[in-house]
C-alpha cells in the first residue's frame, strides 16, 4: 500500500514539474496581428519594421531555446539523479512574446506582399534559410534521439 503512495505522489509530481518546462521555440506558434496595422506604412517603413521584429524575433528565440535546453537538462537529471533539480524548470518563458514576435512577422510580410515591395525578395530568401535551418535542426534532433535509444 505504501508503494501505491509513492508512485501516485512521483506521479503527480512529475506532471507538474512537466507543465512548467519551457516551449521550444519551433513549437510556438504566431498570434494572430493584423496586416491593417501596416496599411499606412510605406514599403520602407515596412522593411525597417520587419528588420527589428526580425532582430528581436531572433533575441527572443535564442532565449527561449535556452531556456528550453536548460529544463530538458533539468528534467534528465531530476528524473534519474536527483529529484530536487525539477525545481529549477520554472526559469523564463519567452513564449507569449515570441508568439507575438512571430505574429507580426507575418503581418508585416504580408503588408509587404500586399504593396509589392522589393523586399519580398529579401523575405523569400530568408524563409528558404529558415526551412533549411528547421529541417537540418530536426535532422540533428532525430539523430539525438535515435543515439538515446541506442545506449538503452
Amino acid at each position: 500500500m505504501k508503494k501505491k503512495h509513492v508512485v501516485v505522489a512521483s506521479t503527480m509530481m512529475l506532471t507538474a514539474f512537466l507543465g512548467g518546462c519551457s516551449s521550444s521555440p519551433d513549437k510556438i506558434s504566431a498570434q494572430y496581428v493584423s496586416p491593417l496595422m501596416y496599411q499606412s506604412h510605406d514599403c520602407d517603413q515596412i522593411g525597417m519594421e520587419l528588420r527589428r521584429v526580425n532582430r528581436r524575433l531572433i533575441e527572443v528565440t535564442g532565449a527561449q531555446e535556452s531556456e528550453a535546453n536548460k529544463d530538458a537538462v533539468a528534467m534528465g537529471v531530476g528524473l534519474v539523479l536527483f529529484w530536487p533539480a525539477l525545481f529549477f524548470l520554472a526559469g523564463d518563458d519567452h513564449a507569449a512574446e515570441l508568439g507575438r514576435l512571430k505574429g507580426e512577422y507575418e503581418a508585416l510580410e504580408l503588408a509587404a506582399i500586399q504593396k509589392r515591395c522589393d523586399i519580398i525578395q529579401e523575405l523569400k530568401e530568408a524563409r528558404e534559410e529558415r526551412k533549411r535551418r528547421e529541417k537540418e535542426a530536426e535532422a540533428k534532433e532525430k539523430l539525438e534521439e535515435q543515439s538515446i535509444v541506442d545506449e538503452l
